[in-house]
């Protein structure tokens, strides 16, 4: 697992907040997570939690062992494609693929 200050990072990257927004959300000073994000310094867990809370993420999910969150647009199209037959999925499948190779 990658270390608490860059996942922190790529999690505000992700939801397109500036450092600016986040520590003033969460209510700490820009230049902290600024230590934080860069390793330079380890979060408590209550400031770990208000940082988590300014990203709209629990602890828990935060720690977990599972995969991040997939970006919205991302998340539609895997809801789509749950609704799809086998044979639509194929077809989709191939079309992307197709797509990608442009």
């Amino acid at each position: 697992m990658p270390k608490i200050g860059h996942r922190l990072r790529d999690l505000r990257l992700q939801k397109k907040l500036t450092m600016k927004e986040v520590a003033e959300i969460a209510g700490i000073a820009q230049s902290s997570l600024s230590y934080i994000e860069n390793g330079n310094n380890s979060p408590s867990i209550e400031t770990l939690e208000t940082i988590l809370m300014a990203l709209g993420i629990t602890i828990g999910e935060f720690f977990s062992e599972e995969k991040p969150e997939l970006e919205p647009e991302l998340r539609r199209l895997l809801d789509t494609a749950k609704k799809l037959t086998p044979e639509q999925r194929e077809l989709a499948q191939r079309l992307l693929e197709a797509l990608g190779k442009d």
